[in-house]
């Protein structure tokens, strides 16, 4: 029988930490995928950068960072900036499948969860970079009115098996080393979704949709 190539994915991220509080689920439920994992900054903090290549380690997933400005103050940043250090720290292929934050965040609000998001649907629409499919992280806290959870309607949502959750779970507490009574721990979601494309056209007008409200 012909064993079925392995599915190439690619995670692109702002920070250490959000592959696993948003896709760290379906990461872990996909040992057989080959996992790439870009996160866009932070590379020179040193306690966060081993923390997530520790996380990958458990992840089975390979990654890179960058140092894409975090500072405390989230001044906006131009877009071209944000898409060109996708652009450098993406590998230059075809992935089966690209994730990355919705273009208005999971929660209200990060900007640079924003600017992420809208630079992969950017990219992909001008074909700069390359996938069949693209899943953008779908949580919602209706306005800070509780932590984000998992939209129930997105067009991908799957409920985590406790073992998996678990496995989660201990990835933000003990590997990154999160509180237990800190947002990310009573953050860290037990259902993951997804709003799914297959064609850039169609991401393009949906994030259209957001910039002209």
């Amino acid at each position: 029988m012909t064993r079925l190539p392995k599915k190439t994915v690619a995670v692109i991220v702002a920070h250490p930490d959000d592959e696993t509080l948003w896709a760290g689920g379906t990461i872990l439920s996909h040992p057989a995928w080959q996992w790439f994992i870009v996160c866009l900054s932070r590379v020179n903090d040193e306690d966060r950068s081993l923390r997530f290549y520790n996380a990958l380690r458990i992840l089975k997933s390979e990654g890179i960072m960058g140092d894409l400005d975090d500072g405390p103050e989230q001044k906006p940043l131009e877009e071209n900036k944000v898409e060109q250090v996708v652009l450098n720290l993406l590998p230059a292929k075809h992935f089966d499948l690209i994730i990355s934050h919705n273009p208005t965040g999971e929660y209200t609000r990060h900007i640079r969860h924003e600017e992420a998001g809208k630079a992969v649907i950017k990219l992909w629409n001008t074909g700069e970079i390359s996938t069949n499919e693209l899943w953008n992280f779908a949580y919602t806290d209706n306005n800070k009115k509780h932590y984000p959870v998992a939209v129930e309607n997105a067009s991908i949502y799957r409920t985590l098996t406790k073992r998996i959750w678990l496995r989660k779970y201990r990835i933000i507490t003990e590997t990154y080393g999160f509180e237990k009574n800190g947002f990310e721990a009573e953050t860290t979601p037990r259902a993951e979704s997804f709003w799914q494309f297959t064609d850039p056209r169609e991401a393009k007008k949906w994030l259209n949709k957001f910039s002209n409200s």
